[in-house]
Protein backbone atom coordinates (compact mmCIF):
# COMPACT_ATOMS: atom_id res chain seq x y z
CA UNK A 1 0.00 0.00 0.00
CA UNK A 2 1.33 3.43 -0.94
CA UNK A 3 0.68 6.28 1.47
CA UNK A 4 1.68 9.90 1.26
CA UNK A 5 4.21 11.21 3.77
CA UNK A 6 1.63 13.66 5.09
CA UNK A 7 -0.82 13.14 7.92
CA UNK A 8 -3.97 11.38 6.76
CA UNK A 9 -6.21 14.13 8.14
CA UNK A 10 -4.47 17.04 6.39
CA UNK A 11 -4.86 17.99 2.74
CA UNK A 12 -1.71 18.56 0.72
CA UNK A 13 -0.92 20.39 -2.52
CA UNK A 14 1.56 17.66 -3.49
CA UNK A 15 0.71 15.57 -6.56
CA UNK A 16 1.50 11.88 -6.95
CA UNK A 17 1.83 10.89 -10.62
CA UNK A 18 1.45 7.30 -11.80
CA UNK A 19 3.02 7.64 -15.25
CA UNK A 20 2.05 5.86 -18.45
CA UNK A 21 3.68 2.40 -18.45
CA UNK A 22 3.60 2.07 -14.64
CA UNK A 23 1.38 -0.64 -13.14
CA UNK A 24 0.54 -0.75 -9.43
CA UNK A 25 -1.28 -3.55 -7.62
CA UNK A 26 -2.68 -2.53 -4.24
CA UNK A 27 -4.25 0.39 -2.44
CA UNK A 28 -3.03 3.96 -3.09
CA UNK A 29 -3.72 6.54 -0.35
CA UNK A 30 -2.68 10.21 -0.32
CA UNK A 31 -3.50 13.46 1.45
CA UNK A 32 -2.66 15.24 -1.82
CA UNK A 33 -3.61 15.02 -5.46
CA UNK A 34 -3.21 11.83 -7.49
CA UNK A 35 -2.86 11.65 -11.28
CA UNK A 36 -3.07 8.25 -12.98
CA UNK A 37 -1.73 7.91 -16.51
CA UNK A 38 -0.66 4.30 -15.93
CA UNK A 39 -2.63 1.40 -14.43
CA UNK A 40 -3.78 0.72 -10.87
CA UNK A 41 -5.25 -2.61 -9.83
CA UNK A 42 -6.71 -1.59 -6.48
CA UNK A 43 -8.44 1.22 -4.64
CA UNK A 44 -7.48 4.90 -4.62
CA UNK A 45 -8.21 7.24 -1.72
CA UNK A 46 -7.33 10.94 -1.59
CA UNK A 47 -8.22 13.86 0.67
CA UNK A 48 -7.94 16.05 -2.43
CA UNK A 49 -8.26 15.46 -6.20
CA UNK A 50 -7.86 12.35 -8.36
CA UNK A 51 -7.38 12.59 -12.12
CA UNK A 52 -7.40 9.53 -14.38
CA UNK A 53 -5.81 10.67 -17.65
CA UNK A 54 -6.76 9.42 -21.13
CA UNK A 55 -4.16 6.64 -20.94
CA UNK A 56 -5.01 5.80 -17.31
CA UNK A 57 -6.79 2.66 -16.13
CA UNK A 58 -8.12 1.92 -12.66
CA UNK A 59 -9.71 -1.35 -11.57
CA UNK A 60 -11.00 -0.56 -8.09
CA UNK A 61 -12.84 2.06 -6.05
CA UNK A 62 -11.91 5.73 -6.13
CA UNK A 63 -12.70 8.01 -3.15
CA UNK A 64 -11.75 11.70 -3.23
CA UNK A 65 -13.06 15.23 -2.88
CA UNK A 66 -12.97 15.82 -6.64
CA UNK A 67 -12.50 13.24 -9.41
CA UNK A 68 -11.86 13.73 -13.12
CA UNK A 69 -11.93 10.70 -15.41
CA UNK A 70 -10.51 10.80 -18.93
CA UNK A 71 -9.52 7.13 -19.19
CA UNK A 72 -10.98 3.79 -18.06
CA UNK A 73 -12.33 3.03 -14.58
CA UNK A 74 -13.96 -0.22 -13.47
CA UNK A 75 -15.33 0.16 -9.95
CA UNK A 76 -17.38 2.52 -7.83
CA UNK A 77 -16.45 6.20 -7.72
CA UNK A 78 -17.24 8.49 -4.76
CA UNK A 79 -16.53 12.20 -5.14
CA UNK A 80 -17.54 14.39 -2.19
CA UNK A 81 -17.69 17.55 -4.31
CA UNK A 82 -17.49 16.98 -8.07
CA UNK A 83 -17.10 14.18 -10.60
CA UNK A 84 -16.20 15.01 -14.20
CA UNK A 85 -16.39 12.44 -17.00
CA UNK A 86 -14.36 13.78 -19.90
CA UNK A 87 -15.13 13.00 -23.57
CA UNK A 88 -12.96 9.85 -23.69
CA UNK A 89 -13.94 8.57 -20.24
CA UNK A 90 -15.22 5.02 -19.78
CA UNK A 91 -16.69 4.33 -16.31
CA UNK A 92 -18.11 0.89 -15.48
CA UNK A 93 -19.41 1.11 -11.94
CA UNK A 94 -21.61 3.13 -9.65
CA UNK A 95 -20.99 6.79 -8.93
CA UNK A 96 -21.79 8.94 -5.93
CA UNK A 97 -21.21 12.71 -6.03
CA UNK A 98 -22.60 16.15 -5.26
CA UNK A 99 -21.97 17.62 -8.74
CA UNK A 100 -21.78 15.53 -11.93
CA UNK A 101 -20.34 16.84 -15.22
CA UNK A 102 -20.53 14.57 -18.28
CA UNK A 103 -18.90 15.68 -21.53
CA UNK A 104 -20.25 14.52 -24.89
CA UNK A 105 -18.72 11.15 -25.80
CA UNK A 106 -18.18 9.90 -22.24
CA UNK A 107 -19.36 6.35 -21.51
CA UNK A 108 -20.96 5.37 -18.20
CA UNK A 109 -22.43 1.99 -17.26
CA UNK A 110 -23.75 1.86 -13.70
CA UNK A 111 -25.98 3.59 -11.16
CA UNK A 112 -25.64 7.19 -10.07
CA UNK A 113 -26.55 8.84 -6.77
CA UNK A 114 -26.18 12.52 -6.13
CA UNK A 115 -26.28 14.37 -2.82
CA UNK A 116 -24.30 16.50 -0.40
CA UNK A 117 -21.51 15.49 2.01
CA UNK A 118 -24.01 14.15 4.57
CA UNK A 119 -25.40 11.72 1.98
CA UNK A 120 -21.85 10.78 1.02
CA UNK A 121 -21.07 9.64 4.58
CA UNK A 122 -24.22 7.48 4.62
CA UNK A 123 -23.14 5.89 1.32
CA UNK A 124 -19.66 5.25 2.72
CA UNK A 125 -21.19 3.31 5.60
CA UNK A 126 -23.41 1.28 3.29
CA UNK A 127 -20.61 0.33 0.88
CA UNK A 128 -18.03 -0.58 3.54
CA UNK A 129 -17.32 -4.33 3.45
CA UNK A 130 -18.62 -6.08 6.53
CA UNK A 131 -16.42 -8.48 8.41
CA UNK A 132 -17.77 -11.21 10.57
CA UNK A 133 -15.98 -13.50 12.95
CA UNK A 134 -16.80 -17.20 12.56
CA UNK A 135 -18.32 -18.74 15.68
Amino acid sequence: MLKSAYSEGVKSDETTIISNGVRIEGKVTSAGNIRVDGEIQGDISSKSNVVVGESGQVNGQINADSITIGGRVSGSVKAKDKLTLEAKANLKGDLFTKILVVEAGAKFDGKSKMGDAKDFEEIKEITQPTTSTPK
